[in-house]
């Protein structure tokens, strides 16, 4: 008996460290999102003061871990978390894919010669880097403190002022109506919209996890 309330207590604990290492997770990003702007939009180097690859990599090894201590803790005992167990399992992919995605924004600015300006697309291009920072930020403060009415107010966001934005972009430079920048730079302002597109859509998803089940996260309440 006393075996079985121990492994109990484990299986909460390991739950509780799963969670903890999620939030530490959306703070490296955060990290790592600050620092590929920069990079891309503020400097004509890439030469930034933290190892986006090495950071990558630890977000990458903290997903496994997540999934390996929620399955240990549904399988020991927690089957009343399943439900969960699941959304935390789904959020943590959510949260892996935006590292990748400032990874590739990075990548940007390793191969981009100098520091990107959007020309004829710039005032577009700034709105959706503010729109999907702030969405970002806001979104990891909803998750930690499990807000509620918060999520809700963001959930809109994503559509009204990000999707719809970056897709104008991509489809003014595809129809060769941006005619002020080169192709390297087109293409580079192409691909950081998508990237911003895709960030923002994964924080839509993490904050969906606050209002939705597990089966409508991604989707509006």
């Amino acid at each position: 008996m006393f075996k079985q309330i121990f492994e109990i207590f484990k299986s909460d604990s390991l739950y509780e460290q799963a969670l903890s290492e999620c939030h530490e997770m959306l703070d490296i990003d955060l990290t790592m999102f600050k620092a590929s702007i920069h990079s891309l939009r503020k400097s004509d180097s890439a030469n930034i003061d933290i190892d986006i690859y090495a950071m990558d990599k630890k977000i990458n090894e903290f997903e496994r871990d997540v999934r390996r201590k929620v399955m240990t803790h549904l399988a020991i005992g927690g089957k009343e978390d399943i439900g969960s167990g699941l959304v935390l399992v789904s959020v943590v992919i959510d949260i892996e894919r935006i590292g990748d995605y400032t990874k590739n924004i990075y990548d940007l600015a390793v191969n981009h010669p100098r520091k990107l300006d959007g020309g004829m697309v710039e005032d577009k291009l700034q709105q959706i880097e503010d729109s999907s920072f702030t969405l970002f930020q806001e979104s990891i403060d909803a998750f930690k403190n499990q807000d509620i009415e918060k999520a809700r107010g963001l959930m809109g966001e994503y559509k009204e002022q990000i999707s719809s934005q970056s897709d104008l972009i991509t489809n003014d430079i595809i129809a060769g109506k941006v005619i002020d920048l080169d192709i390297g730079s087109a293409s580079a302002a192409s691909l950081y919209s998508r990237y911003l597109k895709r960030i923002a859509a994964h924080s839509r998803n993490l904050i969906s996890s606050v209002v939705n089940p597990f089966e409508r996260i991604g989707y509006p309440e």
